[in-house]
This record gives C-alpha cells, structure tokens and sequence, in this order.
C-alpha cells in the first residue's frame, strides 16, 4: 500500500531507500489511501498523483529488480483507472496490473516492457514477471516484451506492435486474452503459445509456434515454418483478477466458463463471471503461517497472497469448493517440513492462481495436490482452475521432491504452468543449488484424473518423466520440455532397461489421449553420451494421438533423443539436430 512520506516527497524516498517500504506524499494520493493493505510490496497508483512521482516509484522498484535473478524481493505495481504517462520497466519478480473492469480502463501512455539489457540482450533467463489488464499506447508505436517462461502477458489491448526479443536469444512464452494492434515480431524466440487473442499479424517462426482460438493468426504450416493453428478453444476459464470501481470498491473478478473460444473476453464489453469482494479475502503476508491460513478458509474466507516468500511448516488445505487463492507480485509459498504446500480436496469450482511454489531442501512427496488419489467427481460443470503456476526446484535454495504437481481430481483445467527442476543458479555462481544429487525431483507433473486440460504446458529437467499422464481423455495444447541436463552416465538414467525416461508418458492403461504441438530438447552437457530412447512414450492405440511433434539435439547435438513417439521417428543427434513428426499414430 502507498503510504505518506510527509514533505520529503514519495520521489526521494523511493529512490533513496533500497528495499524500503514504497511511499507517496500526502497531498498526491487521497484516493489510494482507501486501498485495502496489501503490505510494503504493493505499489498502488492514482491517476491524480504527480507524473515524476509515479516515474520514480516504478523506477526504484526497476532498480532493485532488474537483475535480481533469484531474490527474495517480490513486487506488484497496481494501476487505478485512469490514464498515466510512464515507462514502465519490469524486472525479475514484479507483477503490473491495472486494476479496471476493462484492459481500456487503464492506460499507459509510453511502453510497459521488458529488455534483457542486464544480460546483454540474452532474454533467456527473463523468468518471473508478467503484465496483465492494460492498454498499452507506447512511443514509436511498438513495444518490447524479451521474456522467456514464467512472464505472462494477459488482458493486454498493445496499440501497436509487440517485439518478443531483444536481440539475443529468448525461449517463451505466454499470451492470452490480448488484443495486439500491430503486429507480433517473434525475432528469437524459439517457441510460443498464444491463446483466444486478436492480433493484427504475426512474423516470425522458429521451433514451435503455436495459436489457439487467436483471430489475425497464421495458418497451420508445421513442419516448416512450424505453426499450428487451432481455430478455437474448446473450454476456458481467464484468471481472476484484482479490481476497484469508480466508488472505490475493491473486488476480485472470478470470469465465467467459455465454450469454443475465439477471441479476447471483453471483445464486446465486461467479460462474464462475478465479483467478489476483497472483504471476502484473507489478505496473506509472508510472515502468515499455514495454520492462520487455513483458519481463514475454514472461516469461509478466500486468500490473496501478497508479494513475499511464505515459508510453510505444514499444508494450506483447500475443503470447500469455489474458493479462490489469488498470488499477486508472484507471491511464493515455499514447503520447509517436507510437506505439501497445498491440498485440494475433490470439490469443483476452486481457483489457484498466480503463485510460485517452491521445494524445500527436505524431500516431499508432492507439492500441490489437487483432489486426493482416488478422486472420482465429476466437475465438470464447474472445474478447478490452475492459471499461472510456477514451481521451482534448486537453483535459489536446495529443493528436493517427488512430484511437483499431482492432479487426481477430474475435470481439470491448467492455464499457463512452468514446472522447473533448476539448471542453473545465479548467475554470479554465488548460490547455485543445482546438481543430480544435490537438488532432486523425480516428476514434473502426475495427471491422474479424467478430462484434465492443459494449455501452455512447460516442464524442464526432471529425473524421471518430466509428465506421467494415467488419467483417460487428457489434453494438451503446446508442450515445451528440456530433458535434464546433469544425467552422469546412461546407467544412472534408465527406465527399467530403456534408456532415460520419456519428457512426455502416458500410461498404457489410457484408452483416449491428444496432445498437440510438443517440443522437446536435449542437452546432455555432463554426459554427451547418454542416449533417451523416445522423447514421448505412449500406448500404440488409435484414441491416443499427438500432432506436430518438435526433437532437438541443442549446442549442436550434445546428447541424443533416439526417436520422437515409441519407435517412430528418427534420432535428434549430432548431425541431424532436428526432427519433426506431423501425427502418431
């Protein structure tokens, strides 16, 4: 929450004082201070407030953010209606969010944007950030978002073009319920998933470009260039999100199910769904333990997760349906007990969102748990959301588990999740925690429910199969997986007597499956020598099938993936780095 800083002047104080709590001068903000209090982290900002002033503060926060690759510090930047002009720079950890009904409440004249400047213009490593519910006016009519995962861009009217690079490499990315004017310049980035969208055009493919439900997107070429184009989107729920009316009502608007989605959800005016009061919200701090916690739900509040690290001793247990967990500023819940950090039990209608969930260096056996093995209602109508969850194992702290997400419960919908076993530290090399043995998991994702649908699937460099599917009629759409690069020896990477575990299994007892546009990579940098035999296993039946199928030996062929489904296909190696396969079976 902004506060008073008295004559000072909120300009001064936040550029002086790193890492303390943001504040304004008194005579800017009479509105803000009607602002329900979301902690220090929060920046809330009023149309009426001293344009040097808003700089300021959205710089202070850029200052200590730019390069923190893997702090503590986290951040959200919230935007009252009305219209401001600034540049908005967002670094490591910070969310931006406008906070109206409507993208066209809020609007920011000059560019909300991400460079890589800080490495160089290599966005590869642009993790943790997003912007959402904005109109965005920016100078030169063009604005940059280098990003790679875990940056997602949503509820976004860009009038102009958007640029996904900064001229080195990029490895992304998000985008769904936008309406992008101009034109979207993919540069470098190697793969991209964009979901019910308006866009006025499109240039530039590299591995794996996929369009769901996106009006202005190019048709499906794949394999080359490899694009795939879905016309719609069967089913969807967008993610919740903050907002306060012209009385100063604070809400969360929770949108409705939508059916054969094309497009954004405002195309014709405030999207479908409810708003619910923030009085109906348990405002979470880092310093709130799992036990206050879970006496708010038990009370029949939901949670919202201010920017923090919340290091919990024991479970958050979710009972009833429909409630909403809603992380702002990337807010991370951290298991320190060797415990879960969330439990849902087999009821419909609950929403996760925007969190990071972090390992602890004591093993779990899983970290979210949606429905407890054996689930078997039907929720059809009213399923369980997950938007823009982001796990972590290693890299800031040692982390060790199982399975980072178990979901047993059917009728599931996943939007946007990132589940990363670390590949690298900070790049300084001062706090590394990665290695075979030292940061460990076993899984990514176990989907063990029905009818469970994943849009904007990303797993990276687990132990064992990277996603386990063992439910019936499991969907996929855009899968973007990078095999573990630390396997010491083959010996010490083999399924039973196959070599290396699949970056995508589904079990052979599943009757219908469909995945569509899967990339998988290798890097085998300890070991060159170590072979995976298929980088999707499957059963070989007609109900299971996978399109538009991406292998690939990255570094110029360090590491080998023999073939891309079963046996089909030919190996991704060194001298034949790139394979594509259009269908199986």
């Amino acid at each position: 929450m902004i506060r008073r800083a008295g004559d000072a002047g909120f300009a001064a104080m936040a550029v002086a004082a790193a890492g303390a709590p943001l504040q304004a001068s008194a005579g800017a903000i009479m509105k803000a201070e009607a602002a329900p209090d979301f902690g220090p982290s929060v920046l809330v900002l009023d149309p009426s407030m001293p344009g040097g002033e808003v700089q300021a503060a959205i710089d202070a926060i850029f200052a200590e953010q730019e390069g923190a690759h893997f702090t503590d510090r986290r951040f959200a930047i919230l935007f009252r209606p009305g219209r401001y002009t600034a540049d908005v720079r967002v670094g490591f950890f910070t969310q931006v969010l406008g906070l109206g009904a409507m993208p066209g409440a809020v609007t920011i004249d000059g560019h909300v944007r991400v460079d890589a400047g800080w490495l160089q213009g290599n966005a590869l490593a642009n993790f943790w950030r997003g912007a959402e519910n904005l109109t965005v006016r920016p100078p030169g009519s063009w604005n940059r978002w280098a990003v790679s995962q875990a940056a997602p861009y949503r509820r976004i009217h860009m009038m102009g073009d958007l640029v996904l690079d900064d001229g080195g490499s990029s490895s992304g990315g998000f985008l769904a319920d936008c309406r992008i004017e101009g034109t979207i310049r993919a540069g470098s980035q190697q793969q991209w998933y964009s979901r019910s969208s308006r866009i006025g055009a499109w240039h530039g493919v590299n591995w794996n470009m996929m369009f769901q439900g996106v009006e202005g997107a190019p048709a499906t070429t794949f394999p080359d260039p490899a694009v795939t184009t879905l016309l719609r989107v069967p089913l969807l729920r967008e993610k919740p999100f903050l907002q306060v009316d012209a009385a100063g009502r604070w809400s969360v608007f929770v949108p409705a199910l939508r059916r054969d989605a094309v497009g954004t959800s405002w195309a014709d005016g405030p999207a479908a769904g409810s708003a619910l009061p923030i009085e109906h919200f348990f405002l979470a701090r880092p310093e709130t333990d799992a036990a206050t916690l879970n006496a708010a739900l038990a009370r029949g509040q939901h949670l919202l997760f201010t920017p923090g690290v919340y290091r919990l001793d024991a479970p958050i247990r979710v009972a009833a349906a429909n409630r909403v967990l809603l992380g702002i500023g990337l807010a991370t819940l951290q298991a320190v007990n060797g415990t879960a950090v969330l439990e849902i039990d087999d009821v419909p209608g609950v929403t996760v969102a925007g969190l990071m969930i972090d390992a602890g260096a004591e093993r779990s056996p899983v970290l979210v748990q949606v429905g407890p093995r054996g689930s078997d209602g039907d929720h059809r109508g009213n399923p369980v959301l997950l938007a823009d969850l982001f796990f972590r194992v290693g890299g800031v702290e040692v982390g060790r588990v199982e399975t980072c997400l178990e979901i047993n419960s059917h009728h599931v919908l996943a939007d946007h999740l990132w589940i990363w076993r670390a590949d690298h530290g900070d790049v300084d090399g001062t706090r590394v925690h990665v290695g075979w043995d030292e940061s460990t998991g076993d899984h990514g994702l176990v989907v063990n429910g029905d009818d469970v649908t994943v849009h904007a699937l990303f797993v990276e460099h687990f132990q064992r199969y990277q996603t386990w599917w063992r439910g019936n009629r499991g969907r996929t759409y855009f899968y973007q997986n990078e095999l573990p690069y630390d396997p010491p020896a083959q010996a010490a990477w083999m399924a039973g007597s196959t070599r290396g575990w699949a970056a995508y299994k589904v079990d052979d007892t599943v009757r219908e499956h469909e995945a569509v546009a899967l990339g998988v990579y290798v890097y085998f940098r300890t070991n060159p020598q170590v072979v995976l035999d298929s980088a999707i296993e499957a059963p070989g039946r007609p109900g299971v099938r996978f399109r538009h199928v991406t292998t690939m030996s990255l570094g110029g062929g360090v590491g080998t993936i023999a073939h891309l489904v079963n046996d089909t296909g030919a190996a991704a190696r060194p001298g034949a780095t790139l394979q594509r396969l259009r269908a199986y079976p």
